[in-house]
Protein backbone atom coordinates (compact mmCIF):
# COMPACT_ATOMS: atom_id res chain seq x y z
CA UNK A 1 0.00 0.00 0.00
CA UNK A 2 2.87 2.73 1.19
CA UNK A 3 4.37 1.82 -2.08
CA UNK A 4 2.02 2.03 -4.17
CA UNK A 5 0.49 5.99 -3.12
CA UNK A 6 4.21 7.24 -1.67
CA UNK A 7 3.47 9.67 -3.71
CA UNK A 8 -0.05 10.79 -1.69
CA UNK A 9 1.37 9.97 0.90
CA UNK A 10 1.56 14.04 2.25
CA UNK A 11 -2.54 13.90 2.27
CA UNK A 12 -2.25 11.11 5.37
CA UNK A 13 -2.33 13.32 8.81
CA UNK A 14 -2.54 10.49 10.96
CA UNK A 15 -3.43 6.77 11.27
CA UNK A 16 -4.41 4.22 13.75
CA UNK A 17 -3.42 0.59 13.32
CA UNK A 18 -6.43 -1.88 14.89
CA UNK A 19 -5.40 -5.33 16.06
CA UNK A 20 -6.68 -7.59 18.83
CA UNK A 21 -9.45 -5.36 20.16
CA UNK A 22 -12.30 -8.19 20.88
CA UNK A 23 -10.40 -10.20 23.90
CA UNK A 24 -11.19 -9.14 27.92
CA UNK A 25 -8.27 -6.55 28.27
CA UNK A 26 -8.17 -3.37 29.11
CA UNK A 27 -7.53 -0.79 25.91
CA UNK A 28 -3.62 -0.63 25.33
CA UNK A 29 -2.47 2.64 23.34
CA UNK A 30 0.96 2.34 21.82
CA UNK A 31 2.53 5.90 20.59
CA UNK A 32 3.33 7.02 17.48
CA UNK A 33 7.08 7.03 16.61
CA UNK A 34 6.86 10.79 16.75
CA UNK A 35 4.76 10.10 20.15
CA UNK A 36 3.10 13.59 20.62
CA UNK A 37 0.91 13.38 17.13
CA UNK A 38 -2.69 14.60 16.96
CA UNK A 39 -3.14 11.14 16.96
CA UNK A 40 -1.55 10.42 20.33
CA UNK A 41 -2.99 13.47 21.83
CA UNK A 42 -6.41 12.55 20.78
CA UNK A 43 -6.47 8.70 21.88
CA UNK A 44 -5.24 9.21 25.22
CA UNK A 45 -7.22 12.41 25.93
CA UNK A 46 -10.36 9.94 24.88
CA UNK A 47 -8.99 7.01 27.19
CA UNK A 48 -8.74 9.59 30.10
CA UNK A 49 -11.72 11.46 29.71
CA UNK A 50 -13.81 7.95 28.76
CA UNK A 51 -12.98 6.67 32.54
CA UNK A 52 -12.15 3.37 31.14
CA UNK A 53 -9.34 1.22 32.21
CA UNK A 54 -6.20 1.38 30.02
CA UNK A 55 -2.60 1.61 29.58
CA UNK A 56 -0.52 3.75 27.21
CA UNK A 57 2.85 2.37 25.81
CA UNK A 58 5.80 4.56 24.07
CA UNK A 59 6.70 3.23 20.40
CA UNK A 60 8.42 0.67 19.74
CA UNK A 61 10.21 -0.30 15.97
CA UNK A 62 8.41 -4.26 16.45
CA UNK A 63 4.47 -4.76 16.57
CA UNK A 64 2.01 -4.31 13.74
CA UNK A 65 1.58 -2.36 10.56
CA UNK A 66 2.86 0.84 12.26
CA UNK A 67 6.06 0.28 12.10
CA UNK A 68 5.97 0.14 8.78
CA UNK A 69 4.21 3.64 8.53
CA UNK A 70 6.43 4.83 11.05
CA UNK A 71 9.26 3.77 9.55
CA UNK A 72 12.06 6.55 8.53
CA UNK A 73 11.51 6.99 4.92
CA UNK A 74 7.45 7.60 5.20
CA UNK A 75 7.68 8.83 8.87
CA UNK A 76 3.65 8.71 9.24
CA UNK A 77 1.93 9.39 12.57
CA UNK A 78 0.58 6.43 13.07
CA UNK A 79 -0.24 4.66 16.71
CA UNK A 80 -1.60 1.61 17.45
CA UNK A 81 -4.90 0.43 19.64
CA UNK A 82 -4.96 -3.26 21.17
CA UNK A 83 -6.46 -4.62 24.30
CA UNK A 84 -3.79 -7.05 25.69
CA UNK A 85 -0.94 -6.53 22.94
CA UNK A 86 0.64 -9.29 21.12
CA UNK A 87 2.46 -12.23 22.70
CA UNK A 88 1.33 -11.00 26.12
CA UNK A 89 -1.88 -13.53 26.61
CA UNK A 90 -1.39 -17.42 26.20
CA UNK A 91 -4.04 -17.83 23.51
CA UNK A 92 -1.68 -15.79 21.09
CA UNK A 93 -1.45 -17.33 17.60
CA UNK A 94 -2.24 -20.88 18.88
CA UNK A 95 -5.39 -22.58 18.60
CA UNK A 96 -6.99 -21.62 21.37
CA UNK A 97 -6.97 -17.68 19.60
CA UNK A 98 -10.81 -18.86 18.31
CA UNK A 99 -13.97 -17.29 18.13
CA UNK A 100 -15.03 -18.15 21.81
CA UNK A 101 -11.44 -16.16 22.97
CA UNK A 102 -13.86 -13.27 21.33
CA UNK A 103 -15.92 -11.00 24.35
CA UNK A 104 -18.64 -9.56 22.09
CA UNK A 105 -19.44 -6.65 24.50
CA UNK A 106 -15.21 -6.17 24.56
CA UNK A 107 -15.66 -6.24 20.92
CA UNK A 108 -18.38 -3.32 20.87
CA UNK A 109 -17.01 -1.31 22.94
CA UNK A 110 -13.48 -1.04 21.11
CA UNK A 111 -15.67 -0.02 18.06
CA UNK A 112 -17.72 2.61 20.29
CA UNK A 113 -14.27 3.78 21.72
CA UNK A 114 -12.74 4.12 18.01
CA UNK A 115 -16.03 6.36 16.71
CA UNK A 116 -15.34 8.55 20.24
CA UNK A 117 -11.57 8.78 18.40
CA UNK A 118 -12.73 9.68 15.16
CA UNK A 119 -15.29 12.65 16.21
CA UNK A 120 -12.80 14.41 18.48
CA UNK A 121 -10.19 14.19 15.50
CA UNK A 122 -12.83 15.27 13.13
CA UNK A 123 -13.95 18.29 15.46
CA UNK A 124 -10.50 19.52 16.49
CA UNK A 125 -9.78 22.62 14.34
CA UNK A 126 -8.57 26.03 15.63
CA UNK A 127 -10.82 29.18 15.44
CA UNK A 128 -9.40 32.79 15.85
CA UNK A 129 -11.37 34.78 18.77
CA UNK A 130 -12.68 38.15 16.33
CA UNK A 131 -13.19 40.18 18.96
CA UNK A 132 -10.15 39.52 21.12
CA UNK A 133 -9.75 42.88 22.97
CA UNK A 134 -11.12 42.06 25.84
CA UNK A 135 -14.71 40.34 26.47
CA UNK A 136 -17.29 40.86 23.56
CA UNK A 137 -21.04 41.64 25.19
CA UNK A 138 -22.54 38.57 25.60
CA UNK A 139 -25.83 39.01 27.12
CA UNK A 140 -26.79 40.73 24.32
CA UNK A 141 -26.10 37.47 22.50
CA UNK A 142 -28.06 35.40 24.78
CA UNK A 143 -24.03 33.97 25.62
CA UNK A 144 -23.73 35.24 29.77
CA UNK A 145 -24.64 33.36 32.33
CA UNK A 146 -25.04 34.74 35.97
CA UNK A 147 -24.68 32.85 39.64
CA UNK A 148 -28.85 32.32 39.29
CA UNK A 149 -28.17 29.72 36.51
CA UNK A 150 -28.07 26.00 36.61
CA UNK A 151 -24.96 24.21 37.18
CA UNK A 152 -24.63 22.88 33.62
CA UNK A 153 -25.44 26.44 32.21
CA UNK A 154 -22.81 27.91 34.11
CA UNK A 155 -20.22 24.92 32.98
CA UNK A 156 -21.68 25.89 29.44
CA UNK A 157 -20.49 29.62 30.07
CA UNK A 158 -17.14 28.59 31.54
CA UNK A 159 -16.40 26.55 28.21
CA UNK A 160 -17.31 30.05 26.23
CA UNK A 161 -14.91 32.18 28.71
CA UNK A 162 -12.51 29.63 27.75
CA UNK A 163 -13.07 29.28 24.33
CA UNK A 164 -12.41 32.94 23.86
CA UNK A 165 -9.91 33.28 25.27
CA UNK A 166 -7.95 30.44 23.68
CA UNK A 167 -8.91 31.08 20.33
CA UNK A 168 -5.97 32.47 19.35
CA UNK A 169 -5.48 30.75 16.05
CA UNK A 170 -2.70 28.47 17.34
CA UNK A 171 -4.37 26.48 20.11
CA UNK A 172 -6.68 23.75 18.82
CA UNK A 173 -9.71 22.65 20.66
CA UNK A 174 -8.36 19.63 21.98
CA UNK A 175 -5.52 21.84 23.96
CA UNK A 176 -8.76 24.15 25.14
CA UNK A 177 -10.34 20.98 26.65
CA UNK A 178 -7.75 19.47 28.48
CA UNK A 179 -6.16 22.99 30.00
CA UNK A 180 -10.03 23.87 31.21
CA UNK A 181 -10.98 20.44 32.03
CA UNK A 182 -14.23 21.04 30.61
CA UNK A 183 -15.74 17.73 28.46
CA UNK A 184 -14.61 18.30 24.74
CA UNK A 185 -18.27 18.00 23.80
CA UNK A 186 -18.64 21.21 25.78
CA UNK A 187 -16.16 23.11 24.25
CA UNK A 188 -17.52 22.20 20.78
CA UNK A 189 -21.16 22.85 21.83
CA UNK A 190 -19.63 26.49 23.34
CA UNK A 191 -17.79 27.19 19.57
CA UNK A 192 -21.06 26.60 17.87
CA UNK A 193 -22.56 28.67 19.55
CA UNK A 194 -19.95 31.56 18.92
CA UNK A 195 -19.80 30.90 15.55
CA UNK A 196 -23.54 31.53 15.41
CA UNK A 197 -22.70 34.56 17.18
CA UNK A 198 -20.10 35.83 14.42
CA UNK A 199 -17.59 35.54 17.21
CA UNK A 200 -15.47 33.44 16.24
CA UNK A 201 -14.01 32.43 12.79
CA UNK A 202 -12.04 28.57 12.14
CA UNK A 203 -8.57 29.27 11.12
Amino acid sequence: WLHQRQSQLDRVSHGLVLSLLGDAGNLTYKRSQQENSDIDRVVEFVLEQSGRAHQIRPFTPNGYDERQFCSPGFNLPMGCLMRTPNGEYPQYHNSDDNLGFIDPDCLSDSLIFCQEVVQVLESNHRFQNLFPYGEPRLGTRNLFCSFSHSHDRSRFFDAVLWVLNQSDGEHDLLTIAKRSGLEFSLIVQAVDSLLNAQLLSRN
